[in-house]
């Protein structure tokens, strides 16, 4: 049974490593966290004269460098001079050189958020009237790329590493001591420290490039390093690699020192272990706490001791949940892991769903902030699918508290037989007087026969050599044995089975947490939308006349959800400027195939007038000198192509004249 079991064990971990891969690969690793809420000039936006400086407001205080905002002419030249900086609270500015002329102008920015995220992206603005741009912005490949993939899968192996590392520790000192001298066991631990401290630096060397270039080939610019060392997320990193050293001496005493002692002599060291490891689990989990989500936004002095006990919890959980699952499939026979090791590991597991149910309300409370959030938001639909898999986690651990309790009651069914074995073995190993009374007779030992004969010392070499390997043999015999009684006894094989789905659901629900993590929070989302949407979001006039409709399309194909944004300008009778842009479901300007626009006035059986616009950057156009004929309720219909395939037509009607 046992070989069946190894390898269906591989298969489904290696089918579930396999999952959480393709969830990370899914992530959009450039995932803002502080959002563009506002712009000077807007996006969009002509202006009569050119502007002095272009001014930027996001959601949060972000961290710039020298060339995190520039403004490109019509032909791709930089026209901005100096360096960005913050004129008040959220909004950033960089002068512009004087005397520019007409035409469109194009604002790229690359920020970091104050929760350690990369931000980018473009826009344009027109002095005069629009004009075709040849400036290229390049991708915003900060944040994406393969250095973006790299960063990303470097922060799971952190988290996976320090969920081993302190759950395991946990699971020995907390529910099964003797588990510290069980070779598996601590290879799981050592793995965990190892993991860590090799994500973590990782993480440091590609953090410059990561919120920078994107290339890889920056990752050991040493320039870009003494940058990192000198931000938030630079000292959180080498405060984890600190408190990692003190982790090592930790994870030593415990498989060292702690385990060569007898079980009566382990209460007071297991009282400095477990006050030691708390104090660096803690440490280790205030590192991702104070320099990522906690650390900004509402109530960060809250949220910062709210999100460590969160990652304490999820270790001592998912960690003790693995360190179970080895043990139950890896321990060696004479150390199988007791019934009652795995009953203090559910009482523990029941505390530790209980302070991420609490923890977990609060955060999402913080970070989504609205019911409509939860549904409309990328975060929000993460975070949805995250607790249906810890719902699914606490089902499957009912199952497995179920299997303990009656591997308990074959336990103590099982006591009395082995009482009664150990006294029969008792007084067989206890001869009575007769036999003892013979051991002195000439002929039956040593002490009363004769002496060897000569050749007699090699004889007894060899029945020594003999007796010994015939000992190892039965040794292995009994060994084999006790393993099939183990795995024969259907309790505990029903309890490993339940523990095995219950690590496969936690290595997805990690895989989930930590695209959790590089997502914009639903809160952070809705608010930019909200920010960044027209005064009116349907048919309505500006003070200057000027006309604003959204569109929302549905081509039905792949990316085919949208916006197109029209501003008509200044609706009136005559000569007429459009911009049109395309938005996707985040609100962010994207391109599409095509993109067609009629304008019909039923009422007077006039048009469709067709209007060609003209394409200047991602997810824009611009149409010059529109005539409309006559005022009245124009329909304004736009065909959307997504695809060679995928196209729709929608509608609006607005009073233009």
């Amino acid at each position: 049974m046992s070989q069946t079991i190894a390898p269906r064990f591989r298969t489904l971990m290696l089918l579930l490593m396999a999952v959480a891969g393709v969830l990370l690969a899914g992530a959009a690793p450039a995932s803002a966290h502080a959002a563009l809420t506002g712009s000077d000039p807007q996006q969009g936006a002509v202006v009569d004269k050119a502007p002095t400086q272009v001014s930027l407001t996001f959601s949060e205080q972000v961290a710039m460098s020298d060339d995190s905002l520039r403004v490109l002419d019509p032909k791709g030249n930089r026209v901005d001079a100096g360096k960005p900086a913050n004129v008040s609270g959220t909004t950033y500015a960089v002068r512009l050189r004087s005397g520019l002329p007409d035409g469109t102008y194009t604002v790229a920015y690359q920020v970091v958020s104050a929760d350690s995220h990369p931000v980018g992206g473009a826009y344009t603005f027109s002095i005069g009237a629009p004009s075709k741009t040849s400036a290229a912005v390049g991708d915003q490949t900060a944040g994406g790329g393969i250095v973006g993939g790299l960063y990303g899968f470097g922060r799971y192996v952190s988290y996976a590493g320090f969920v081993v590392l302190a759950g395991g520790a946990a699971f020995v000192l907390a529910c099964w001591q003797r588990g510290s001298g069980v070779r598996a066991v601590q290879r799981l631990v050592v793995s965990g420290w190892v993991a860590l401290t090799a994500s973590t630096l990782a993480l440091l060397l590609l953090r410059g490039s990561y919120t920078t270039s994107g290339k890889i080939g920056d990752v050991f610019d040493l320039t870009l390093l003494g940058q990192v060392l000198q931000t938030k997320t630079g000292a959180a990193l080498v405060s984890r690699l600190l408190l990692l050293a003190a982790a090592a001496l930790f994870v030593a005493v415990l498989f060292g020192e702690y385990q060569k002692r007898a079980d009566d002599e382990k209460r007071d060291l297991t009282f400095g272990l477990a006050i030691g490891g708390t104090v660096v689990a803690v440490g280790l989990a205030a590192s991702w706490a104070m320099s990522e989500h906690a650390s900004t936004g509402l109530q960060p002095g809250v949220a910062m001791p709210v999100d460590v006990v969160h990652l304490l919890a999820v270790a001592a959980w998912l960690g003790g949940l693995v360190a179970l699952l080895v043990a139950l499939y890896r321990a060696p026979a004479e150390t199988p892991v007791e019934t009652a090791a795995v009953r203090r590991f559910s009482q523990v597991a029941f505390g530790s769903v209980l302070a991420l149910v609490a923890t977990g309300t609060y955060q999402s409370w913080r970070q989504v902030g609205s019911w409509s959030a939860l549904t409309d938001t990328r975060y929000g639909q993460l975070l949805l699918f995250k607790v249906g898999l810890v719902a699914l986690m606490v089902g499957v651990a009912w199952t497995s508290r179920r299997w303990t309790g009656r591997l308990a009651q074959t336990a103590a069914a099982k006591a009395p037989a082995k009482a009664r074995a150990k006294v029969a073995a008792t007084a067989g190993r206890n001869p009575g007087p007769d036999a003892k009374a013979g051991a002195g007779k000439p002929g039956t030992g040593k002490a009363g026969g004769d002496k060897a004969k000569p050749g007699g010392k090699a004889a007894k070499g060899e029945a020594a050599r003999r007796a010994a390997q015939l000992a190892r043999q039965q040794a292995a015999v009994d060994t084999a044995r006790r393993k099939r009684l183990r795995d024969a006894d259907p309790h505990r094989f029903g309890l490993r089975r339940s523990v095995l789905m219950e690590a496969g659901v936690a290595v997805v629900l990690l895989a989930v947490t930590t695209v959790l993590t590089q997502t914009e929070p639903g809160r952070t989302e809705t608010e930019a939308r909200t920010a960044t949407s027209s005064p009116a979001s349907s048919s309505s006039s500006s003070g200057v006349g000027a006309v604003t409709l959204d569109m929302p399309f549905d081509t039905g194909g792949k990316d085919g959800k949208g916006v197109v944004r029209i501003d008509i300008d200044p609706a009136r009778v005559g000569g007429n400027e459009l911009h049109i842009f395309s938005l996707g479901p985040n609100g962010r300007l994207r391109d599409i195939t095509e993109l067609k626009i009629a304008f019909t006035l039923a009422a007077k059986n006039l048009g469709p007038l067709p209007v060609n616009p003209d394409h200047v950057t991602t997810g824009h156009w611009v149409a010059s000198g529109v005539q409309i004929p006559m005022a009245g309720d124009w329909q304004v219909a736009v065909t959307v192509r997504t695809s060679d395939i995928d196209q729709v037509t929608i509608t609006k009607n607005t009073q233009i004249g």
